[in-house]
């Protein structure tokens, strides 16, 4: 069974979205009111769910608990060290939410007795009273006996709880037997006086037991001993700030190496532009030559193989003789989108085998798909009809037997096999494989433990055969849960969106997502992976093997800029505005057929790059086309049937006119 080993580690997004929900009007009363906590915090996870994020009640209680104790010793602290508020992150939105609770310090000061013995507002309570009715944390409390010792551990700094938020207390009997009144009250310097009511009732207690009164009061019931605790507290705040004041050094360091190395692979490339210069001038130079000796020979077409063919290196070399330096006269930026988006588009079209009557049935693709559920049928036959549509001879789908019904009564070219559930899943798929040339993973897969158990084992027998592996939706869930699965294994593909590439860059880096750099992003999550072709959807595709380094200087001019010089292609074909689902199975089902396209068609059609970044950008810019398509028919009301419908029409329009 697949553990969650997430643990209670949480991101910023995940504990702001639990903030906003716990601050709520609904759910603060309710927690003020008689109800039980764990119907609470159950209908918090609830929420939090809707919003993409999987947490237990528990989870979200003791993470609330955890909050909480950092503001108050922050709130605490901030009276002897300013910068104590840092060690709580969350400090403005709890302080808004507690304001209107109250907190531990919120208690009223118990009143001085009056001189004329009248009786006070408030007071101790009584012997057989009950003394703690309610406290600021009630919902923490009300199942504290099921807490574990981590419990007074913050999940995200490693600070213990606050010890002034629980002093050390001192208790004494319960039962003390003061001086009655009539015979006067006597009180120590620095002790206050028992309220009146308490000597009317400790006076009749007297009376019954008839014990002399004792020469002087016992010490109150509770007393608090904080002094020592409060100098620890200090001494670690200013531990706190010392360590910070360290961290933000050795982060100016760093970035002051980093802009050392970004401003030396900016030598790099002007020394590579000088070199295309140089390489330019001697071509043009040679060319010249050549038609001086030949003045008569008319003009021919001759492409640039057999041009290389006769190519006079002697002239070329003479021609390289002097240092010639260029100035950069061309731009590699957003000018340049559209024709470089169109020599990829011509990669695509090199990589798709052409119709002729010598093959025969299964030689341009068969491809599996598997996934496909009692609830989720519609995403399985998404991505099997739409490999079918793109090319592929045959489509097979791996699902349950609740759903083989279903999605074979959706289409009759399908061929449907129900074992996704069954006890020997993993060794019935793994007879297919050998005959399957690529296999897409999540589209329906659900995420019952032993149907992601049964994905896992099929990756793991994919991978031993080397298919290449297009892993979407809940395989994706899978993944972000055990990373290592398909870590480092070059032929795979993962197509998330926004939140899965948010859990995926998480559960890899241990950090959020930076949204100021989203091609640098993609670029640490491949190098992360193993160098996986990543394929982030949005309102554009972001597409990247983590691969740095250019091969040639051609490579150079041929991508379009990104930061840090790397491969990262960006598709930003115009599709539409309308977001139904189903489009991401389209996309993994189209991929799945071109992944085995450009890996079979080899380097030399691929111009010597990765053949699933050229099969990601072509899936990508043929979802968008579909898009649009159909959205120009339809508007408002299309859905992803409706783009199946014009799969053909668009692939002829990118890759076959």
């Amino acid at each position: 069974m697949i553990t969650n080993t997430r643990g209670f580690l949480w991101s910023d997004l995940e504990t702001r979205a639990l903030l906003e929900i716990w601050g709520e009007a609904d759910v603060q009363s309710a927690l003020d009111g008689n109800f039980r906590n764990s119907h609470v915090y159950r209908d918090v996870a609830c929420r939090l769910a809707e919003l993409g994020f999987e947490r237990t009640p528990e989870q979200c209680r003791i993470r609330i608990k955890g909050l909480k104790r950092q503001y108050y010793q922050a709130r605490d602290g901030l009276k002897k060290n300013g910068h104590a508020r840092k060690i709580c992150k969350y400090y403005d939105e709890m302080d808004r939410i507690l304001s209107c609770r109250g907190g531990p310090d919120s208690a009223p000061e118990p009143l001085a007795q009056p001189a004329d013995g009248c009786q006070p507002a408030a007071g101790p309570p009584t012997p057989g009273t009950p003394h703690n009715s309610r406290e600021p944390d009630t919902e923490l409390d009300e199942d504290a006996e099921l807490e574990s010792p981590h419990d007074h551990f913050t999940e995200d700094s490693g600070e213990c709880s606050s010890y002034a938020e629980h002093p050390i207390k001192v208790e004494c009997p319960p039962f003390a037997i003061p001086v009655p009144p009539a015979q006067g009250e006597y009180q120590q310097p620095g002790r206050r006086r028992a309220p009146p009511r308490l000597h009317a009732g400790f006076k009749q207690i007297n009376a019954q037991t008839s014990t002399q009164p004792l020469s002087q009061p016992k010490r109150s019931k509770k007393r608090h001993a904080n002094l020592t605790l409060d100098k620890m507290m200090e001494k670690f705040l200013q531990q706190s700030v010392d360590t910070e004041e360290k961290f933000y050094k050795y982060e100016e360091q760093r970035l002051k190496i980093e802009d050392k190395r970004r401003e030396a692979e900016h030598a790099r490339e002007l020394q590579m532009l000088q070199m295309l210069g140089q390489m330019l001038t001697g071509i043009s130079s040679t060319v010249s030559q050549r038609s001086q000796s030949i003045p008569t020979s008319p003009p021919q077409r001759t492409n640039h193989r057999s041009y290389g063919d006769n190519f006079n290196y002697n002239a070329m070399t003479a021609a390289l003789s002097p240092p010639i330096v260029i100035e950069r006269a061309f731009s590699l930026h957003k000018t340049h989108s559209i024709k470089d988006m169109e020599n990829i588009f011509q990669l695509v079209r090199n990589v798709i085998p052409p119709l002729t009557a010598k093959k025969h049935k299964g030689q341009d693709g068969r491809i599996g798909i598997v996934g496909g559920c009692q609830e989720y049928t519609g995403a399985p036959y998404f991505a099997a009809i739409s490999a079918l549509k793109v090319g592929a001879d045959l489509s097979h789908v791996f699902c349950t037997k609740d759903a083989a019904a279903v999605i074979k009564s959706y289409s009759p070219e399908l061929i449907v096999h129900p074992v996704l559930d069954s006890p020997n899943a993993v060794h019935e798929v793994e007879k297919w494989l050998p005959r399957l040339h690529s296999v897409v993973i999540g589209p329906g897969l659900g995420r019952d433990d032993v149907l992601l158990e049964n994905a896992k084992g099929i990756i793991e027998k994919a991978k031993v055969k080397g298919i290449p592996i297009v892993i979407d939706a809940d395989g994706l869930w899978l993944i972000s849960q055990q990373p290592s699965l398909i870590q480092g294994y070059q032929r795979a593909i993962l197509t998330p969106n926004y939140m899965e590439f948010s859990r995926l860059y998480e559960a890899m880096l241990r950090d959020p997502v930076d949204s100021s750099d989203h091609h640098g992003c993609v670029l640490r999550l491949s190098q992360a992976m193993g160098n996986l072709t990543i394929v982030q959807k949005g309102e554009r595709d972001l597409i990247s093997d983590g691969e740095k380094a250019w091969s040639t200087v051609v490579d150079f001019l041929f991508y379009k800029d990104v930061p840090h010089h790397s491969v990262v292609l960006v598709c930003s074909h115009e599709g539409s505005s309308r977001r139904c689902g189903g489009q991401g199975d389209l996309l993994s089902g189209s991929l799945g057929v071109l992944a085995h396209w450009a890996f079979l068609a080899g380097p030399e059609k691929t111009n010597g790059q990765n053949p699933f970044l050229v099969a990601a950008f072509g899936a990508c810019s043929l979802t968008r086309q579909c898009n649009n398509q159909a959205f120009q028919k339809y508007g408002r009301s299309m859905t992803t049937s409706d783009m199946v419908s014009e799969v053909g029409t668009a692939f002829n329009k990118l890759f076959e006119t």
